[in-house]
Parts: structure tokens; sequence; C-alpha cells
């Protein structure tokens, strides 16, 4: 069963699973076409509260149809622009499956995960240590599969020609849960004496906990006064909409938003070689970029058992998965990463791929 893991366990896992992907790559190469290697192709907060749930239509699809059912998936926002690319492009294959994806957050999702409700879970942290005991006493089993790189973005209005870049600390003295900083001045002097109005992620988000642990310091840390929501469409949209607005969340939101938002380069001071960064695909998939994460999908290992249109529809999702994290605004992991992790599945070798990746000794965010 997957669970918490420290560094060591980790670190044997990976090699385990690298030594048996080498076994059935070898054993099975003749049926690597077979396989699908390679792909198809304070005050109070101020708080929003969205319950949405995206039902995508099936398309016209060429293919017959051999697979039918219904695939239940929530969780993080910051995931979900990945999960519905995939969502759409398997439907077009396979009309008989509808599959639906809902937005509660990293957290949201996981409450309904770990007692059975979904086939899948969007998370943008992996698995906290609480919820796998849960998880446990339900005897749910997930299978853990990384699906792409984030780098979290902060952002201002376009008319803020004031900043570019944005330090950690600062961050950090604007978002700590006794923070008194409520106007752009008592940020930095020359900057305009006018109120800051603050939107970022809500507490059933995974990205306010790697969030608040990256840059106050503490997971679940934050200041109460700002507009909070798991939607990342509802902070877009606040930011874009208020000229001494700042706020944080997912890149593809920033990618969806082009000339509505203005992203800040971050400088990690707390470097004495620290630079101003931009989001970039190399910035970020090197962990240059300050605020990179790694983004996971949470597959219920009964239900891939017993359902085959979820094997087939995870297995598709991540063969295809470099082609959705660039459809999306999202940095690809390495090519190989997803080729071998398919082969994995497709094999019924279902733990420690997230051993496989090269961001395994990064900065995942909180367990």
């Amino acid at each position: 069963m997957s669970g918490p893991r420290n560094l060591k366990s980790r670190i044997g896992m990976a090699l385990n699973a690298l030594a048996v992907a080498m076994l059935v790559v070898g054993l099975l190469v003749g049926l690597a076409v077979g396989f699908g290697v390679g792909g198809m192709g304070g005050g109070e907060r101020q708080v929003v509260t969205v319950e949405r749930t995206v039902t995508v239509a099936p398309g016209g699809g060429a293919t017959t149809a051999r697979l039918s059912g219904k695939i239940v998936i929530d969780g993080s926002s910051t995931v979900y622009p990945l999960t519905e690319a995939a969502a759409e492009e398997f439907m077009k294959l396979h009309p008989g499956v509808t599959i639906t994806v809902g937005i509660s957050g990293t957290g949201g999702g996981f409450k309904r995960f770990v007692v059975g409700e979904t086939d899948i879970n969007d998370a943008s942290r992996p698995i906290l240590r609480s919820e796998a005991e849960t998880a446990a006493k339900n005897g749910i089993e997930w299978i853990e599969i990384p699906v792409a790189i984030d780098g979290l973005v902060v952002v201002v209005n376009p008319q803020n020609d004031w900043v570019d870049c944005i330090t950690i600390s600062e961050l950090r003295e604007i978002w700590k849960p006794d923070s008194t900083i409520t106007k752009w001045s008592q940020i930095r002097p020359e900057w305009p004496d006018e109120p800051i109005k603050l939107y970022g992620a809500g507490p059933d988000s995974g990205t306010f906990d790697y969030f608040t642990e990256r840059v106050v310091g503490k997971a679940k840390a934050s200041r109460t006064d700002y507009v909070a929501s798991e939607d990342d469409n509802v902070l877009a949209a606040g930011v874009a909409a208020e000229k001494y607005a700042l706020g944080y969340f997912g890149y593809a939101y920033y990618f969806e938003n082009p000339g509505r938002l203005k992203v800040l380069k971050v400088k990690d001071d707390a470097r004495p070689d620290a630079e101003c960064v931009e989001p970039t695909d190399e910035t970020v998939s090197s962990f240059v970029y300050p605020l990179a994460r790694p983004i996971f999908i949470y597959v219920n290992k009964k239900y891939w058992n017993e359902k085959p249109e979820l094997r087939e529809f995870v297995i598709f999702y991540v063969e295809n998965g470099a082609k959705f994290a660039r459809k999306v605004g999202y940095t690809p992991l390495p090519e190989d990463y997803y080729k071998l992790a398919a082969t994995l599945l497709r094999a019924g070798l279902l733990d420690g791929l997230y051993g496989l990746t090269t961001v395994t000794l990064k900065n995942a965010g909180p367990h």
C-alpha cells in the first residue's frame, strides 16, 4: 500500500521500481507497441466557496467504443486543467465512458478519496500522513502518479507598474499569520501608499499547504484576512479586476488569462547568490524557480482492478502526460518518465512511480 514514506524508503522504492522496470522492458520489448510506449501523440477572512463539478461531454470520436462506465475525479484546481484535457481526449476515443472532474481542492478531494467516493484525486501536493491514516482505516489503497511540474505563480494586476520582482521574505511578511501589512508602502517605502488586496488559496487547497510551508515556514500558517478560494478561476478573476491586488495560484491559470494578469519574478533571498527568477519551463523543471513543485493524481487501487475504463484512462493520461502538460501551460516531467511509467502501469507494477522522476529529492511540499 502507498503511504507516508521517509526519504530512505522512497529511494529504496525508486531503485526497486527501476530494477523491475528494466526487467519488464527487456521481457516485453516485442510488445512495446501494444503497451503504448511513447504515447499517442488579521481580520475576518473573506472566503469565496465555490463547489463546481464539470462533466466533460463525450465527443464524437472516430474510434468504436469498447469501453463504458463512469469515472469520478475530484481534488486540486491546479491539476484540474491537466486532467480535464486528458478526459476530453479520452472520451473522444471512448464515447461510452463519462468522466466527471470536480474542483474541491486537494484536501477537499482527499476527504472523498480516502472513504472511497472517487476513483481519482487530483493533488497539488503528496498525500498527508493524516489522510493516509484515514485511508488505511477505510481499507483504501492507492497509486501515486506524478503528472507534471507546476511553477506556482505570484501575480498582480497589469496596471501594477511598481513591482516586477518580489522576495520570499517579503511574501512571508505579507502572508504570515500575524502580518500587519495592509498597504503596498509597508512592503517597500517607494511603493504606493494604497491598500493591498490579497487573493490566495483556500485551506482545503494543496496550493495553500505548499505555499504556507514554502513561504511562511509552516504548513497551513497564514493570515486570514484575504479572499480565499479552492477555485483558481476565482482568484485569477479577482486579481484581474483589482489594480492593487496580489495573489498566488497554479501557473495554468496565468497561462489561461493572457493580458489580464502580470506574473512576478521571485527571489529566494535566503540564498546569498539568489536572483529574481521568472517561471519558465527551464527554471521550473530545474527547480531554479523558488516555487516549483510536482503535481499528482492518486488512483484508488480497488477501482483500478475492477474498472477497465479507469485503467485505460490512467494509462492514456500518463502516456500523453507531456503533451497535456504543455497544452495547459505546465512543465512536463522528463519524457522517459512518462514512457516508463506507462509501461509499468500496463504490466501491473503500480508502486514507486514517484521515485522514477527526477524530482524525488526536491521540495515537493508537506507530507
